[in-house]
């Protein structure tokens, strides 16, 4: 049976925004975000990270550090008695670097490659999923899968709130604080608190 996803993006939105996260000390997560994580799995939603790092692409650091850093991730949601389901990441850019990672692919945020990823290898309810991050890019990835967009005001997401929200054609579906309200809000919308 299909089941509904909550997808985060990560930085910014489950881990403090430091620009390129080119060294594992640089990854910092919120005080909130094993919390947040926690109350996903006890609600029945799966919890997904989906995460553009075209850092590789630029070459500021290898695709061997995303892998350190989401151990490090998954270390500190055992830590704290929460799970993810699964981690997604898009190492490409479509026009800077060399190949394999110079790429126009369908895994960069906001195209709809990782949530379709999810789909097929967890059995992710799209249409009942949502997507949490700080971006434009990561409600545009909600809303092209027919999945509801929320944006955090942590990270980039105060001045995208303050700034550029106004302008765009498509308001969020839910506006928080940052991840952790994000999560209480739709648990509650859905009826699903365990």
């Amino acid at each position: 049976m299909k089941r509904p996803a909550i997808f985060m993006d990560r930085d910014g939105t489950l881990s403090h925004e430091v620009g390129y996260v080119n060294h594992l000390s640089r990854f910092r997560l919120f005080s909130w975000t094993v919390d947040a994580v926690r109350l996903i799995n006890r609600s029945g939603f799966l919890a997904v990270v989906v995460t553009n790092q075209a850092g590789v692409a630029r070459g500021y650091f290898p695709e061997s550090l995303i892998h350190d850093v989401h151990a490090s991730l998954r270390a500190r949601m055992d830590e704290g008695d929460a799970r993810l389901d699964a981690i997604y990441f898009c190492p490409h850019h479509p026009s800077v670097g060399e190949a394999p990672y110079r790429l126009d692919c369908d895994c960069r945020k906001p195209r709809p490659g990782l949530l379709r990823r999810a789909e097929r290898e967890l059995g992710a309810d799209l249409e009942r999923s949502w997507v949490i991050g700080d971006r434009r890019g990561d409600l545009q990835l909600a809303w092209s899968v027919g999945a509801r967009g929320a944006l955090v005001k942590s990270g980039y997401g105060l001045g995208e709130w303050e700034r550029d929200v106004p302008a765009w054609d498509r308001k969020p579906d839910l506006v928080a604080e940052h991840l952790l309200e994000a999560v209480e809000r739709i648990v509650h919308q859905a009826g699903a608190v365990a």
